[in-house]
């Protein structure tokens, strides 16, 4: 199998942990007072790995907050679903990240965030995080990491020592335009080592160092020899697909759902597909559950607030499979 066993130790992810505010208007940008809703638990990693411990895979957090309601309402919830939190930093002095919403006509989205200069960005290594690395199985990357000085460095090392006790790695680039990095890091040397790809749109082709405009297969190959073993594709209504090494290939449909917000879908498929396959389950089932669980978190208003657990999911599947 692609991914370490649960039995080695949980699934780790490293990086922001925020507060969001959603815009309930339809429109763009933030230029005069607007009508919201929030705050929602959120960030990339967050909901991840709160999918991955809703799941039921063993999952730990490593990530910085401040020492404030909205710190307070990111903890709570996610050790209430089942996430290690000893890994996470309180910090007095900063406050938690933030991150404003605002749904265009496109359906696009535009975001205002504090992340970098707010407690996301005070990350630093210490015992408990540590200690949380220590017994990792699996450690999932998240592009918003990639590009930042300060965190990426403890993403590496944790990835070197999780390697080194046999773990497994899965990235997902999770690219955001309003996220620039200020390091320089190469998606390539990111590529070299992981072990499960999770993209959507081009980020297939990014990842591969190649144009939009190759065929899928090519860019497949291409990171294949760069050392990747499984490439699972978010394809949002057209389902999603599994490339492994080993030549097989998987697709699962999609499940129709009334979108209520789309934020944190792919970060519920990742959180999801990671802990079925670390479960032991083949690429159709991860690839199900996967989408099942990216469908019903966009069912429900803010990025986290949709996460189900397996036997949701489960009663998901065989309602919308009953349906048919």
């Amino acid at each position: 199998m692609t991914l370490a066993p649960d039995s080695l130790g949980p699934t780790i992810c490293i990086g922001e942990i925020l507060a969001e505010i959603v815009v309930t208007s339809i429109g763009e940008g933030f230029d005069q007072p607007l009508p919201m809703i929030g705050p929602f638990p959120s960030g990339a990693p967050a909901i991840f790995i709160d999918q991955c411990a809703r799941m039921g895979g063993s999952a730990a957090i490593v990530g910085a907050v401040g020492k404030d309601d909205f710190g307070r309402m990111n903890l709570t919830r996610l050790q209430d679903d089942g996430v290690d939190i000893s890994g996470v930093i309180v910090s007095p002095d900063y406050p938690t990240g933030t991150a404003f919403v605002r749904y265009r006509p496109d359906g696009d989205r535009d975001f205002v965030f504090n992340l970098w200069t707010s407690a996301a960005g005070q990350l630093r290594w210490n015992d408990k995080v540590d200690d949380v690395v220590s017994r990792g199985g699996h450690l999932h990357i998240m592009g918003t990491a990639i590009g930042n000085g300060t965190v990426w460095p403890i993403v590496a090392r944790a990835a070197h020592i999780i390697k080194q006790r046999g773990g497994s790695v899965s990235l997902d680039p999770n690219l955001r335009k309003e996220l620039n990095g200020d390091a320089d890091v190469k998606i390539m040397d990111v590529i070299k080592m992981t072990d499960l790809l999770l993209p959507s749109g081009d980020e297939l082709y990014h990842a591969a160092g190649l144009s939009s405009d190759v065929n899928e297969k090519t860019a497949v190959a291409k990171l294949f020899a760069s050392g990747v073993s499984e490439i699972a594709i978010k394809r949002g209504e057209n389902g999603s697909s599994c490339y492994v090494s080993d030549g097989t290939i998987t697709h699962a449909s999609a499940f129709g759902v009334t979108e209520v917000d789309p934020t944190g879908a792919g970060d519920c498929f990742g959180g999801a597909y990671v802990a079925a396959r670390r479960l032991g389950l083949t690429t159709d089932e991860a690839l199900t559950y996967a989408n099942a669980a990216g469908a019903l978190n966009v069912t429900q208003q803010g990025p986290m607030e949709g996460a189900a657990t397996r036997e949701q999911l489960d009663g998901f599947i065989a309602a919308k499979r009953s349906d048919q």
